[in-house]
Formats: structure tokens, C-alpha cells, sequence
């Protein structure tokens, strides 16, 4: 049977961007167990209190939330186990060196399937203060306030 082919989305997020100033992005390929692709199709994870790490020139998934498998046996995978990422040499020689030097994290911001493989989308973030949250808040309302007047005129309400 063929692949399916585009990306899938399984798992989103979303209270990074609120949380974090994204920087650079990196697709990194995960090490899972059967149990665990299964649960994935099923659209089921969590990346609520997910973060990533670097040990010992190895990156690790930390905290992600996949639920047992609903039809496994007694071999079920542990929900909130440490799974290894698979990224490059050099991307984790990145990642290393951007957490180390400064007061950035490894966040990650979604996974999915690609082409059939089960990726996570990971991310160098620094996080925001709360004025930063704010002014992000102020600014996402404004622009949208602003197109609701643009849509407005264009009707000829205005």
C-alpha cells in the first residue's frame, strides 16, 4: 500500500507562539514504537508540556503526551516516555550552542506525518514577558480590528 503523500497534522502547540518568541525552526525525524505510530494516526498527542533537550550530542523529546494505544496488548509504550529525535549533525551542533549561550529552549511546535514518517516540527525559542504578551495581544486585535473595517468599506457599509 502506498504512502500517503503531503503532511498530516497530529498535534499542534499553540500556546508557543503566545509564550515564546520563535527563532529558528527545525523538522526532526522521532525514534517511536509501534504502539506509539498507531496512537499518532489515531490523531492522538499532546505537546502541552513539551520541551526538547540536547545530551551528550543527542536530541531528546521530553514530556510529549501520546496515549496508550486503544486496541495494544500488555507491549503498550509508556505515555510520556523520553523519545530520541533524529536530526543532523550539524542542526544539533545548532541547537547546542544557541541553548547553552544564552536563555533559549527547544520548544516544539507540532508534530505530524510527512510522507508517512512521523516528524516533530522543533523550534529555538526565548521566552516572553508578560508586556511582550500584551503588546502581541494589542497588536493582533488592532490588526484585526482594522480589517474588519477594510471588509466594512469594501462593502460599502462605510
Amino acid at each position: 500500500m502506498p504512502r500517503p503523500q503531503g503532511r498530516i497534522m497530529v498535534a499542534q502547540n499553540r500556546k508557543a507562539h503566545h509564550d515564546y518568541h520563535i527563532h529558528d525552526r527545525f523538522e526532526a525525524g522521532m525514534v517511536l514504537t509501534g504502539t506509539e505510530v498507531k496512537s499518532l494516526r489515531a490523531g492522538r498527542a499532546s505537546l502541552a508540556d513539551a520541551f526538547a533537550t540536547v545530551d551528550d550530542g543527542e536530541v531528546w523529546l521530553r514530556n510529549a503526551h501520546i496515549p496508550e494505544y486503544a486496541f495494544g496488548t500488555w507491549k503498550n509504550h509508556a505515555t510520556r516516555r523520553n523519545r530520541k529525535l533524529l536530526l543532523h549533525r550539524k542542526e544539533i551542533a545548532k541547537l547546542e550552542r544557541e541553548t547553552t549561550a544564552s536563555g533559549k529552549t527547544i520548544v516544539p511546535l507540532a508534530i505530524y506525518f510527512s510522507d508517512g514518517y512521523a516528524k516533530v516540527e522543533i523550534a529555538i525559542a526565548s521566552g516572553k514577558k508578560d508586556w511582550d504578551k500584551r503588546q502581541t495581544i494589542a497588536a493582533r486585535d488592532a490588526d484585526r480590528e482594522a480589517r474588519r473595517e477594510l471588509a466594512a468599506r469594501n462593502r460599502g457599509e462605510r
